[in-house]
């Protein structure tokens, strides 16, 4: 049977939406209470009981359900109601704005996440409006800073409220999207995400007159030196499962000579060499296969000097460390380690801390829900294929996947922009959802909700 799509909310979800970018919860300080309470009272309106939960002032998460009469599975909806900065200036449109314009809803939070904040809601006004009998718990949670680690959000409320977001499956961001391969879609399932570790690094020298370099020992330039290697190297190439069905359900689409090419992306010895050549046409896909097959180190933050004439004697940076599933702080910090010795930088004089050391996580594919996803995408496309995927990036269900949840990154889209103009625009600048793919998201959660808990 075809799902149908739910054409009649259009304007409802467009509204929503838009209203909800233009609550500015830029993380930081993020101020989610301001959406969490603009949320319960829409939520409100349709005879839900919602619990705003604050961590800390102005940190504020929502919670509500719909409680099952037994005999199915828990599912809880997850989303995160803060984004990330925006400067306006780079923005075609006013990033808070919540603009509607050719077809698409403009604004921080289109794509990550607000826009599955919107179809979550909608998927539970619909439920309550048409009366579905749920078996199984359904809840809802929106919740605060997951664009900083999650630590006043989904982190605080595993520690201190777990009973009210515990369930057995979790639809959160991460996946979902699709990309379209030849007239057909390959849509995405987040089952496995790297590790997420924040690395410091401390260079310690000699301080002097900056009139006379030769007499002291800059720790600036130490701190170039192991930014510069750290920053060139290149991990290990490892297959981790989730990525070689990725890339494998990639190729079957793409026809014998993707095939061939997939093969030999994963051999360790010559997947570098492919992605180099890929790169000169698809940069974005390239890169990211590339991420997605090795753990990355990028140095991201840099302070040293305290006075313009004064050769520095310490100097600290930071590096995003994206690590694989397997690994942890101490094999990451032994790898590291290893390359500054081999580049014959002085390691006595480094200190290293981690300022967030999340491990990776993983969820299995052989689940009654994922099976329940393929199938109702592809009463939406038939044609379509469904892959897992691993998020190079990090999101709040690694707390409830160390808590026994299973987790599924699943916003469904269908990627209606340049596919690497779509990856680029979470984080990035004029970000925006089309209104399409908005009625495409509310329409597919609803039915998958229905059918897996009804």
């Amino acid at each position: 049977m075809a799902g149908r799509l739910l054409h009649e909310i259009e304007g409802e979800v467009t509204e929503l939406l838009s209203k909800l970018i233009r609550i500015d919860t830029s993380n930081p300080p993020g101020n989610e209470v301001k959406a969490a309470e603009f949320l319960a009272d829409e939520l409100g309106k349709e005879g839900f009981e919602c619990e705003i939960l604050e961590s800390e002032s102005g940190r504020g998460s929502i919670i509500t359900r719909i409680s099952g009469s037994g005999g199915k599975p828990s599912l809880l909806l997850l989303s995160h109601l803060d984004v990330v900065p925006a400067v306006a200036d780079e923005w075609s449109v006013p990033p808070f704005s919540g603009l509607v314009k050719d077809g698409f809803v403009w604004g921080r939070g289109a794509v990550d996440c607000k826009n599955l904040v919107a179809a979550e809601v909608m998927v539970m006004k619909l439920l309550k409006r048409n009366n579905v009998k749920l078996k199984g718990d359904l809840i809802f949670a929106a919740t605060a800073d997951e664009e900083k680690g999650g630590r006043y959000g989904v982190g605080w409320l595993v520690k201190n409220h777990l009973d009210k977001i515990k369930a057995e499956y979790v639809i959160n961001e991460g996946g979902g999207f699709s990309i379209p391969i030849g007239g057909r879609h390959v849509f995405t399932v987040q089952t496995s995400e790297k590790g997420v570790m924040w690395l410091k690094v401390r260079a310690r020298g000699k301080p002097g007159h900056g009139s006379i370099p030769g007499a002291a020992d800059n720790a600036v330039l130490r701190m170039a030196k192991v930014a510069h290697v750290l920053g060139d190297y290149r991990s290990r190439i490892r297959v981790t499962p989730t990525v070689r069905m990725f890339i494998e359900g990639l190729a079957k689409e793409r026809g014998p000579t993707w095939q061939l090419l997939s093969r030999l992306l994963m051999n360790p010895l010559l997947a570098d060499k492919i992605l180099d050549e890929m790169a000169k046409s698809d940069l974005a896909s390239a890169e990211l296969l590339r991420a997605m097959l090795r753990n990355t180190i990028a140095p991201t933050v840099f302070h040293g000097g305290i006075k313009e004439n004064i050769i520095p004697s310490e100097c600290e940076a930071v590096f995003d460390c994206r690590v694989l599933p397997g690994e942890d702080r101490k094999s990451l910090l032994n790898e590291i380690r290893n390359v500054l010795v081999k580049a014959r930088v002085e390691l006595e004089k480094l200190e290293f801390s981690f300022l967030q050391a999340e491990e990776p996580s993983e969820s299995p594919m052989n689940t009654p829900l994922y099976k329940h996803i393929e199938n109702v995408l592809r009463s939406f496309e038939p044609n379509c294929r469904v892959v897992p995927f691993m998020m190079t990036g990090g999101t709040d269900s690694r707390f409830l996947r160390r808590v026994g949840c299973v987790c599924y990154g699943f916003c469904p889209l269908k990627v209606d922009v340049p596919l690497p103009e779509f990856l680029s625009m979470a984080h990035g600048i004029d970000e925006r959802i089309s209104i399409k793919n908005l009625v495409f998201s509310v329409s597919v959660l609803y039915e998958l909700v229905k059918g897996f808990l009804a």
